[in-house]
């Protein structure tokens, strides 16, 4: 088996019995704040777009990048397919011109046929509605002597099935840098985000190695981030200048963590690295520059490769910038009160697991999103909030016109904008924002309806506590952490008080556990 990097998430797989692509980005993500790191844009992605078989992981769009996918992908290539309970990302592949389609039965193994011969594949998909736009998942694939799990960026709470029906896995890629805008768009003391940022740096690290201890795999490539900003206003969230609060440090910063650890299976992949592997073995690993030039690029030469990367990029953002809409234009409030206003009616859930009213300040206008009211209204004077954000108003009116069904994902994961609240992480509020669509919210509003199961138990540190997150049902004998009165579950880094059994990270949420 041969494992390429085409940067980022991005992997192509070459066995004898077919070729698969996976996760392919070029394009500037998240109006532009988003580049691959390091740059991939000279591979030669007609070559790499000649393939058998594709895989998206999911929407998100530094995985799902449909010039890339349009211009350079064989469409004839089977897709792969997760199996989502929203068809969106069927949808969108068949916009492109995909047309057939290998339909997956999640955490199943299943036997591909094609002409050069046969893989085993499962795909692990993800479903609840903090999972990527509804959904995202990781593949496993065996050639039959060489067993590759390509995690990306999901974060799957079972892996017993790996094991199960694939045995040993040889190589396992998956993400260990930050993808999120928190805290460094938060209206906070700078102190205090400072001292999130180191907290979310190592949690996302030891999240990792988490997975790499539960998988077992004899080599890990650690990929799916972290993005490049090369958008002058955003330079600073790039780790190059010895920042020990910033969420994204790149591959050389978790090997080197990996190593102090005892894992010595680590492999620095950039796009155009090849591994040949034969089973558990590494047969050869080639780089399409010498050592030197790759530890440089993350190492003494960062800056001066992300100042040079910038200055090649330039007129690629300025395209994209110029793609937005005019910040100036016609009120917001009765495009918003449209678009809002009936998926607010239908996700009783939702809107009162946010239970407050929210406000948007976009450019010299207010709009407050009233959810337990369910209307979308103008501020009434000297009105308080516990959540609010300011947007630019081109970011808006740009999602407005083009009928976008993910505010996070676009808007916010653009880190182009800033928020403030009072009180914790509020879950629903951000699903809300995922889920502009009728079948995204009754899909979501449903998933909350539904009971988790907490009847099993688990004695952790001096307290017996049901086994299942109440977040997203991880197994807290795997990812539980306990300091004091205080479980962490480091899937997603929620926090509750063993003592109340009360949330620490956001409200409902609680905990079944007591002392003993």
């Amino acid at each position: 088996m041969q494992v390429t990097s085409v940067g980022h998430a991005g992997f192509r797989i070459d066995t004898k019995a077919g070729s698969i692509l996976c996760d392919p980005w070029v394009t500037p993500a998240y109006f532009a704040s988003w580049f691959p790191f390091p740059d991939n844009s000279d591979l030669d992605w007609a070559a790499l777009g000649d393939v058998d078989y594709l895989y998206v992981s999911h929407l998100h769009k530094d995985h799902f990048d449909p010039v890339i996918l349009r211009d350079h992908v064989r469409k004839d290539a089977v897709v792969l397919l997760p199996d989502y309970p929203v068809p969106d990302l069927r949808r969108e592949l068949e916009k492109l011109g995909f047309h057939q389609f290998f339909e997956t039965t999640d955490s199943v193994k299943h036997r591909v046929s094609g002409p050069k011969g046969d893989l085993d594949v499962m795909i692990i998909a993800l479903r609840a509605p903090a999972d990527g736009p509804i959904g995202d998942s990781g593949l496993v694939v065996s050639d039959g002597e060489t067993v590759a799990f390509n995690m990306n960026d999901a974060r799957p709470v079972d892996l017993d099935v790996l094991a199960a029906d694939f045995g040993e896995i040889d190589v396992h890629m998956l993400q260990y840098s930050g993808a999120i805008w928190y805290p460094m768009v938060y209206d906070m003391p700078e102190r205090a985000k400072y001292a999130f940022g180191v907290q979310k740096r190592q949690r996302q690290m030891d999240r990792c190695r988490q997975y790499i201890a539960q998988v077992g795999a004899t080599w890990v490539v650690p990929s799916a981030g972290p993005p490049c900003f090369l958008d002058p206003e955003l330079r600073d969230l790039n780790d190059d200048h010895g920042d020990p609060a910033n969420i994204f440090p790149d591959q050389v910063v978790f090997l080197d963590q990996m190593a102090s650890h005892g894992h010595t299976g680590g492999l620095l992949m950039i796009p155009g690295s090849t591994a040949t592997f034969t089973g558990s073995e590494l047969d050869s690993l080639h780089h399409p520059v010498s050592e030197d030039e790759v530890r440089a690029i993350f190492t003494t030469g960062k800056a001066d490769y992300i100042a040079a990367y910038a200055e090649r990029m330039a007129p690629v953002l300025a395209a994209e910038k110029a793609s937005w809409a005019p910040a100036d234009g016609e009120p917001l409030l009765a495009p918003l009160r449209e678009l809002f206003e009936p998926i607010m009616s239908a996700s009783d859930q939702i809107c009162d697991g946010i239970g407050y009213p929210v406000e948007l300040r976009i450019g010299p206008e207010t709009v407050v999103l009233d959810f337990p009211k369910r209307t979308v209204r103008e501020p009434i004077s000297d009105e308080k909030f516990r959540y609010g954000f300011e947007i630019p108003a081109e970011l808006v009116r740009t999602v407005v016109r083009d009928r976008e069904p993910d505010w996070v994902n676009t808007i916010f994961l653009s880190t182009r904008f800033r928020a403030w609240r009072v009180g914790g992480y509020n879950e629903y509020l951000y699903t809300f924002f995922k889920c502009l669509t009728d079948e995204r919210i009754a899909y979501a509003d449903g998933w909350f309806a539904e009971a988790h199961d907490d009847t099993a138990s688990i004695t952790l540190d001096g307290y017996e506590i049901q086994r299942r997150c109440p977040h997203l049902k991880a197994d807290l004998s795997k990812f539980g952490v306990v300091e004091g009165n205080t479980l962490t579950c480091n899937l997603h880094g929620w926090q509750w008080n063993l003592d109340s059994g009360r949330c620490l990270t956001t409200k409902g949420h609680e905990l079944r556990s007591q002392k003993l």
